[in-house]
């Protein structure tokens, strides 16, 4: 059986950012992902530009493939009434059609394997893991990292506490042609049972990602008639709907979506992006944490990953403090957030205020996003 020094379960943004810095240093990494790149996957599509100096660091310039610049964030409510607001930092709009697929060929370049293929089973025996696929394959690697999405059977093997409670949520993606739509702004539609995001794409194509709940999109047979009869309810998004065009033959779509609490280590696996703890899309950072939840990862391994001396509890234990340090308290605000804006009442309340004052507004923002990752 071969032995590698990092095996990383899950080629997203967190996997093959973690894969890039580990391998530039001359580890050797083996990368498991399920799909052959490039693939669409279900996302906001929104990258926050905190995260970009970090990428420009792994020599990963994602201004060379014209994004789209957005500094400018509108949220409706339900029945329409908006607020307009410029983003602290902004982002940019980049497709993962794309960016997954850049960040695959620099991992390949920086030394990276990258195996097609599904993980069904990991074990650690004897302080080293055993990572195995259907078909066979086996690799013994001395650490772990999970970066395999939201969920996954893997979750049930490892029996972790989020996996068997209920989750009410569902998400769903598509691309639509709209020329005027405008290339500078991410907005954001409460409906009747969730929200839904818009912004362009590197290509101008306008990409739409919602999340709804299971007991609003029950009553419909599908996403297209929940489209029509629930979505559309927002005029803005009515307005949108009637006049843009979709470029996917059929929506994308994930279900049982959960955000409960997650261990950041499970069974000495260390967890990375959605799989250590995922934050509400309307807070518009889950691209960007990922990422930044990758460049923690890799340097607490590379701080303790010693071949005389390797201190596998310091390792996660400093890993665990400086997840928390970066991500939990913006996750208790997308907690807090998506409460308020699940709330008609409270939505409301919360817009008018918000028009009154329109300076709160940059600073919600603010408790969602980090500084500038360097």
């Amino acid at each position: 059986m071969k032995e590698i020094d990092i095996a990383i379960v899950g080629g997203g943004l967190a996997g093959l950012t973690a894969a890039i810095h580990l391998a530039g240093t001359g580890l050797e990494v083996c990368v498991f992902e399920k799909e052959n790149y490039p693939h669409h996957k279900v996302c906001g599509e929104y990258l926050s530009r905190e995260v970009i100096p970090y990428l420009e660091s792994l020599e990963v310039n994602l201004y060379s493939y014209n994004p789209m610049n957005i500094g400018t964030l509108i949220y409706s409510n339900p029945s329409g009434k908006s607020i307009k607001t410029t983003l602290p930092q902004g982002g940019i709009g980049i497709s993962r059609f794309l960016l997954d697929d850049i960040l695959y060929r620099k991992a390949i370049q920086k030394g990276a394997q990258v195996i097609t293929g599904t993980v069904n089973n990991i074990e650690f025996i004897d302080n080293k893991f055993q990572v195995s696929t259907p078909d066979g394959t086996k690799i013994s690697a001395k650490i772990v990292l999970g970066a395999y999405g939201k969920r996954s059977l893997i979750d049930k093997k490892l029996d972790r506490d989020f996996i068997d409670k209920k989750t009410s949520w569902l998400a769903v993606k598509g691309h639509y042609k709209m020329e005027k739509y405008p290339e500078n702004i991410v907005s954001l539609h409460n409906f009747n049972g969730g929200y839904c995001g818009l912004s362009k794409t590197e290509t101008g194509v306008v990409n739409v990602c919602y999340l709804a709940t299971y007991k609003s999109f029950k009553k419909h047979k599908d996403p297209k008639a929940y489209k029509s009869n629930v979505l559309s309810g927002n005029p803005h998004l009515n307005e949108f709907f009637k006049t843009a065009t979709p470029l996917f033959e059929k929506d994308l779509s994930i279900a049982q979506i959960s955000f409960e609490k997650k261990s950041r280590i499970q069974d000495h696996i260390i967890m990375l992006g959605d799989a250590a703890g995922l934050i509400h899309p309307l807070c518009g950072n889950g691209m960007a944490m990922a990422i930044h939840s990758a460049k923690l990862a890799a340097e607490s391994i590379l701080k303790h990953f010693k071949p005389s001396n390797f201190n596998r509890e310091a390792m996660e234990k400093e890993y665990i403090n400086k997840w928390d340090d970066a991500f939990s308290g913006r996750l208790e605000t997308g907690r807090l957030l998506q409460k308020v804006l699940m709330h008609s009442s409270l939505a409301e309340i919360s817009r008018h205020t918000l028009n009154i004052f329109p300076d709160l507004l940059p600073h919600i923002i603010k408790k969602t996003h980090g500084n500038p990752v360097l």
